[in-house]
């Protein structure tokens, strides 16, 4: 069975990716910096329920420090390299930029040339529905133009999917970039809307609403997700012989073995339905503190899942009313309220 590596194995995504994995039988190596972006205490108790699955290991270190970053996947010497460790938040990116340099940037960096050293099948990255910044025509594809980031965050990323199509070109690295659309679920982020909302509403408290409601997102929600990245752990890019033997709205690489997918469910929600599900979900009614969009947010996000489902057969349908059902849930029950 394959060996899979995976950085920001205690995150909120990392979380669901290494259950499935080992649900399944793969031996996976997770590594985490554990900061205190949000509380570490959530974290820890993701990493204490993957650590009492059989074949899985841990390390809690810093992406910046190439040279334990290295010997740690050499020791493992993975298979496959799903890299989800970053400095998320398109609002935190204003407070404290540098962090998104060191650690998007860098860290990813870092990856990339420990994957390269050991001679991986397939380094898959985390990107974000954000580089396509302020692209008016949707659905996104991923072959459109995204230059026009609109945000610190978002520009970090865009940066780490240039880095990582010259390593694949440079040295034939098979690398898949995919772009998340506003992922949520059970054990979610809580500087996210799912989370703040819904810890608001259950506590009766208003909700900053942003936009005045007039926005738009596409909403994944986590087990989702997870499932399209698994599929496409299996998916390995391979370089074309020629321009001309690249399907019409695939994004591979006419000179590296490289693509980049996005993994939405291909529909977008209006936030006020959005709302509406968590009220649903809570019994309770929110009290709306209307206010407007915030710098390097944008309207809508909308994503054009077409590639996904052609390379893997797969496609996203958790519907926001019941993916917000089984967060509020969860919610209820971690914290006991």
């Amino acid at each position: 069975m394959q060996r899979v590596y995976v950085t920001g194995a205690a995150g909120f995504i990392g979380f669901h990716l290494c259950e499935a994995l080992l649900a399944e039988g793969f031996r996976v190596h997770g590594h985490d910096g554990m900061t205190a972006y949000y509380d570490p205490a959530l974290k820890r108790a993701r990493l204490s329920i993957l650590q009492g699955r059989e074949g899985f290991g841990f390390t809690e270190a810093m992406l910046e420090d190439h040279a334990g970053l290295a010997a740690d996947m050499g020791r493992f010497r993975p298979d496959v390299v799903v890299h989800l460790a970053a400095q998320a938040g398109v609002r935190y990116s204003l407070e404290a930029p540098r962090s998104y340099l060191s650690s998007n940037i860098e860290g990813t960096f870092n990856v990339m040339e420990a994957a390269r050293d050991l001679g991986v099948k397939h380094l898959l990255l985390a990107s974000t529905s954000s580089v396509y910044g302020a692209n008016t025509a949707m659905p996104y594809r991923e072959t459109d133009k995204a230059d026009t980031q609109v945000s610190l965050y978002a520009a970090t990323k865009k940066a780490t999917e240039a880095l990582s199509h010259s390593w694949a070109h440079l040295w034939a690295l098979p690398t898949t970039c995919f772009r998340f659309f506003t992922v949520y679920g059970p054990w979610g982020r809580p500087d996210m809307a799912p989370f703040k909302f819904t810890k608001a509403i259950l506590q009766g408290e208003p909700i900053d609403v942003y936009g005045h409601g007039e926005m738009f997102r596409d909403f994944t929600y986590v087990t989702d997700l997870v499932r399209a990245i698994r599929l496409l752990i299996d998916c390995p890019p391979e370089r074309p012989a020629s321009a001309g033997d690249i399907a019409e709205g695939d994004s591979l690489s006419p000179v590296a073995p490289w693509r980049v997918v996005n993994i939405g469910n291909g529909e977008k929600v209006a936030l006020g339905d959005f709302i509406a599900a968590i009220e649903r979900a809570a019994g309770r009614a929110a009290i709306r503190n209307l206010m407007e969009m915030q710098k390097g947010d944008v309207v809508a996000t909308w994503a054009d899942n077409r590639l996904l489902t052609r390379l893997t057969g797969y496609r996203p349908e958790t519907d926001i009313v019941t993916g917000m059902a089984a967060f509020v849930a969860w919610y209820r029950d971690h914290y006991r309220v």
